[in-house]
């Protein structure tokens, strides 16, 4: 056994190249295989903001899937609490899936409250630059308490629900995300277009005029 990035991995295993390359897919799927992680607190918008964006790259063509970080703990990280530890190692699993489904030419967003920079920056690490976008879903807490249909923020504040980010587990907003969205006062489409735009923007954009926005 050998430490790759503090986790012990046999050392007999060999890396396998596809005779289906990563650039044969993004050609047939006509776009950049990417990873666009919003971050934010709970009840910033993450996983709405997410699933609209996703529905809107598919009206115009584009492969795509959501990660979310309810549904990914009911399979993949499932044995995981919400210690830090176990937050970690969520965001670390996380990373790896999404960087498969990025090599796959998948236009893949996840949504996680993420709340360490130490591990998003882990994640940025494992794929070039430019195929990972920071969004940081920007909300003051009290908002999303306001939001909060789930009754959770109240839970934490009465201590039923412990190590709850932003209250009694603290969050690390982005040094510099690539994108950063005031949900708070900004519309749903206002920040579904700005998502959009930014990917037709840059040396290699993600989408190509064959991708046209509606």
């Amino acid at each position: 056994m050998v430490e790759k990035n503090n986790i012990l991995v046999s050392d007999n295993v060999v890396w396998h190249h596809a005779t289906v390359t990563r650039a044969r897919r993004e050609e047939q799927n006509g776009h950049r295989g990417v990873i666009l992680w919003f971050t934010g607190l709970s009840g910033a918008g993450k996983s709405t903001l997410a699933h609209a964006v996703e529905e809107h790259l598919l009206q115009l063509g584009c492969r795509t899937y959501v990660l979310d970080g309810d549904n990914v703990r009911h399979g993949l990280c499932g044995d995981l609490g919400f210690s830090a530890e176990d937050r970690v190692e969520n965001i670390r699993r996380i990373g790896e899936v999404s960087k498969l489904f990025m090599e796959a030419g998948v236009i893949i967003l996840t949504a996680f409250i993420s709340p360490f920079q130490e591990d998003r920056n882990k994640v940025r690490s494992m794929v070039q630059q430019g195929e990972f976008i920071e969004i940081y879903c920007q909300c003051p807490i009290e908002i999303c308490e306001q939001r909060d249909v789930k009754g959770i923020y109240k839970k934490a504040r009465s201590g039923e629900i412990t190590q709850f980010t932003g209250i009694s587990s603290p969050y690390e907003a982005p040094d510099n995300a690539e994108l950063s969205l005031d949900t708070s006062t900004q519309t749903l489409d206002a920040c579904i277009k700005q998502v959009i735009t930014s990917l037709y923007k840059g040396v290699q954009p993600i989408l190509s005029r064959d991708n046209k926005q509606k």
